[in-house]
């Protein structure tokens, strides 16, 4: 799989910002999105160190899926150290080369790409799934476990599956609060690039059929902590 990364890898915060200001406009929020996808690929990363994110070295892995039967169709792994230090709303500068040279080892390409992180809902409105969108060209959701920013009601919140509740910022919609399975936590779902919404939700619930995380994330999150623990790629 080809990518064009239009940028340098910053160094620093300042230079990390201004990538983030100019590519912003990039990003498309209103879709469509594929409607029907017949590859979708889900993309995590695991740390060394403390396990949440500050560590030096990390594994990303990237899982292509059948959309329509969820079985893996390819995957690809990526270990590295990254050099960015860490800095909240700038996560994906740690993150993103190494998910970048994961996908360059896919002959698959994904119709649509699932991370487990935000895309619009950030504080700059710019996370890893605007950026891996903008990037790669390919429809991108973020599907996070726990919100960065934004607020909603609880108590709006259905305890179905598929009740959902928009995710505000300022007065700004910046993605849905998503309930995958009854009764369970829900899920922080917001667009990247080439999706809109109702999209990218809908998409979600047919990738989460019986847990709460989508089996794009879950299979994505074991694969990097196994290259983890190997220290291969």
């Amino acid at each position: 799989m080809q990518i064009d990364v239009p940028h340098e890898w910053p160094a620093g915060e300042a230079q990390a910002l201004e990538i983030q200001d100019r590519l912003r406009a990039r990003a498309d929020h209103r879709g469509p999105g594929p409607r029907e996808p017949r590859f979708v690929a889900g993309l995590d990363v695991a740390y060394a160190g403390d396990g949440n994110g500050k560590g030096d070295r990390v594994a990303a892995a990237v899982v292509v899926l059948d959309a329509r039967t969820l079985a893996p169709v390819e995957q690809a792994t990526a270990v590295a150290e990254t050099s960015f230090p860490y800095i909240p709303g700038l996560f994906a500068f740690r993150e993103l080369p190494a998910l970048v040279e994961a996908l360059r080892k896919l002959s698959t390409v994904p119709d649509l790409l699932v991370c487990d992180g935000h895309g619009l809902a950030h504080t700059r409105r710019f996370g890893l799934a605007c950026h891996l969108g903008v990037i790669t060209g390919i429809p991108t959701a973020g599907v996070a476990k726990t919100p960065f920013t934004g607020s909603y009601d609880p108590a709006a919140l259905g305890p179905e599956r598929g009740a959902s509740v928009p995710l505000d910022d300022g007065g700004e919609t910046v993605g849905r609060v998503l309930r995958t399975q009854r009764g369970v936590k829900p899920v922080y779902v917001s667009t990247g690039h080439r999706i809109d919404l109702d999209t990218a939700c809908r998409h979600v619930l047919a990738l989460a059929p019986e847990y709460r995380l989508p089996q794009t994330t879950r299979l994505a999150d074991r694969l990097c902590r196994d290259a983890l623990a190997s220290g291969g790629a």
